[in-house]
């Protein structure tokens, strides 16, 4: 019963297809209710062996590395308006079951040689800058760049813009 309870709770309504920015995919449960509530069902979904689908966030909040899931919003809300800003950034709402959205570089997915994955931004409970980089590409999936959060971001938004 836990699976569906957790499938439930990360469930989006199906208008958020065309969402703009990341505050527009905030519709589920996780997003709305107690955060001592969607922890504790995180954990109990948890419990078994396969992963389990959520947004960044809730995995960095139930390690203890963010402190509230409000921090999460703001991070999220920070890289988006640095990247609405600058021509060529396009926010990608339809990430998977659970996870926030991401941005690409469209500028990069051409590149030399035809089509490839373009550079892609993304929210991560992988290190504590919450930023991951995946570089254009073409074939498999590079190792992610960490990026020391939004103002290393901003640093590095030249650097990762010149690579076409």
């Amino acid at each position: 019963m836990v699976e569906l309870e957790w499938s439930q709770a990360i469930e989006l309504p199906r208008v958020v297809g065309d969402a703009a920015e990341p505050a527009d995919l905030r519709k589920a449960w996780v997003h709305r209710a107690p955060e001592d509530k969607v922890l504790a069902l995180y954990r109990a979904a948890c419990a078994g062996d396969e992963p389990v689908p959520c947004p960044w966030w809730l995995r960095a909040l139930a390690a203890g590395t963010l402190a509230h899931r409000e921090d999460g919003f703001r991070i999220e809300d920070r890289v988006h308006r640095l990247l609405s800003r600058r021509p060529g950034w396009e926010f990608v709402p339809w990430a998977a079951d659970g996870e926030s959205g991401y941005w690409e570089f469209m500028p990069s997915e051409g590149g030399r040689g035809g089509r490839r994955t373009p550079t892609t931004i993304l929210n991560t409970s992988r290190h504590t800058g919450w930023i991951d980089v995946l570089p254009a590409h073409s074939g498999p999936t590079p190792e992610p760049l960490a990026i020391a959060g939004p103002g290393g971001l901003r640093a590095r938004l030249g650097e990762l813009e010149a690579v076409r």
